[in-house]
């Protein structure tokens, strides 16, 4: 038999205000003028300018239920600036302000399409060079089987070939520049640009290409001394100058760049000054735009006024026009809730790495993690990563995202906790000391930073190293 029951739970759910103000406050500045004129694009409520005495009221102690009665109170909404602050086409827009025009270059594959046809091919060839081009990715190579692309021509273009045939038209595109170019391996890639040199009769080229063409695999790992034996080489210089010319070629001939350049600038979201040893913190003024609720509306309302109340229309209208304010109203307050909470984050990290942000130096950075910028400044840690994870803070030495002042404790023999940027800049200058005849491996990089006072992990050591971009011992190893 069922049995009925009554039940009571407590559920926690984000207001629509909440929701608008979370993402508000992860997008970059960079980003907040094009998020702003979207909203001013879909509510006409809303509006650039800058709001008269009395102008910031709070709209939502009124109710949906308040258009139904005859009594609207209309004055809440009604503004007395005039229609001055209006955005009009061209106002309060300097030139300087303007977009500036794309500067387009062709394209890779545009590029290589006209010098296919410098070709003396007919139509069929020149088809299958078509395809081999429109297989080449953005770094510059060919990765696809040869025999899948002439399958895909039989389907496609009903175009019957072989390899052999498409081998040769693919060698003529290997001439083309930029060197290297439509290569299908790395290997490849670095002789063909060999093979481009007008000095290919050097002694440097000529052992260069030996390398490549008889120990890839040796060179690869860094097995010198096996080049000098396979290649019977006794002078180590000469394999030395050797593969200083290969390390000198590029590895990428197509640059993975899509044509369309366009110059980025990186916008930081807080200036820090220091005058004096006093530091100093303002918001981007991206970050703090003007806006008010629009005056334009009262027109609507003025209607209203002298009309029948009882329209039914008329109320449709005017709720629709409230529904418009009231998002309006919320959108200015989650502009403001989100520079307050900018400005707060960003003051707390500032306190906590004052020594740092006075000078610069690295070495002042304390450990510093999410939580204890979140417990400073009461609020919880999903925000204080909001605000760090896409933001970014211009000082009197660079510009810095504010990633970079959050790092892990690593304990000395002093007993103190340093930050692990100290020690991987420590660890990065005993690498660049080294003998590179002789890399020093993980156990050994361990030892000498133990020696300097940090207490660390081998494998903590490789993760640093990594996080670093710096090789294993082995293939740091030079002649």
């Amino acid at each position: 038999m069922q049995k009925l029951g009554l039940s009571q739970s407590l559920q926690q759910k984000l207001s629509p205000q909440q929701i608008q103000f979370i993402k508000l406050l992860q997008i970059p500045t960079a980003e907040l003028e094009s998020r702003i004129e979207e909203e001013m694009e879909v509510n006409p409520a809303l509006e650039e300018g800058k709001e008269n005495d009395g102008e910031a009221e709070d709209l939502n102690e009124e109710t949906s239920e308040e258009v139904e009665n005859e009594d609207l109170n209309i004055d809440d909404y009604l503004r007395d600036d005039d229609f001055s602050g209006y955005k009009m086409q061209g106002d309060g827009r300097d030139d300087e302000d303007k977009d500036m025009p794309i500067a387009m270059l062709s394209s890779l594959n545009e590029q290589l399409i006209n010098q296919l046809g410098f070709l003396n091919l007919d139509e069929r060839q020149h088809a299958i060079g078509l395809q081999l081009i429109g297989s080449i990715e953005s770094d510059g190579y060919i990765r696809r089987d040869l025999d899948a692309i002439i399958n895909d021509m039989a389907f496609s273009q009903n175009i019957e070939t072989d390899l052999d045939e498409t081998e040769s038209i693919l060698h003529k595109i290997q001439e083309f520049d930029p060197p290297g170019i439509a290569a299908r391996n790395l290997r490849e890639c670095l002789l063909l640009q060999l093979d481009r040199r007008k000095d290919d009769q050097n002694i440097d080229v000529i052992i260069a290409k030996k390398i490549l063409e008889e120990c890839y695999e040796e060179f690869t790992k860094k097995h010198y001394d096996k080049i000098m034996k396979k290649l019977d080489i006794e002078d180590e210089d000469f394999i030395k100058d050797a593969v200083e010319l290969v390390r000198k070629l590029n590895p990428k001939p197509g640059g993975g760049s899509s044509g369309m350049v366009r110059t980025q600038y990186l916008i930081p979201d807080f200036i820090m000054t220091n005058s004096n040893g006093k530091l100093d913190l303002a918001l981007n003024s991206r970050n703090a735009p003007e806006l008010k609720i629009s005056s334009s509306y009262a027109d609507m309302f003025d209607s209203y006024e002298k009309s029948d109340k009882k329209d039914k229309k008329l109320k449709e209208t005017v709720t629709f026009v409230k529904q418009k304010l009231d998002a309006a109203k919320w959108f200015i307050d989650a502009i403001r809730q989100r520079q307050h909470t900018l400005l707060r984050t960003m003051r707390a990290i500032l306190d906590f790495q004052h020594d740092y942000f006075l000078e610069g130096d690295e070495s002042k950075l304390r450990p510093m993690i999410l939580k204890d910028i979140a417990e400073i400044i009461d609020m919880d840690i999903s925000t204080v990563s909001r605000v760090a994870n896409s933001k970014s803070i211009q000082t009197d030495f660079g510009i810095f995202p504010l990633k970079y002042f959050f790092s892990e404790g690593i304990a000395t023999d002093s007993g103190e906790d340093v930050s692990s940027r100290e020690v991987k800049n420590e660890l990065k200058g005993i690498i660049e000391e080294e003998d590179k005849k002789k890399p020093l491996s993980d156990d050994k990089l361990e030892k000498l930073l133990k020696a300097k006072g940090y207490n660390i992990a081998r494998r903590t050591v490789a993760k640093y190293r990594e996080q670093l971009n710096i090789p294993v011992a082995r293939l740091r190893k030079e002649l």
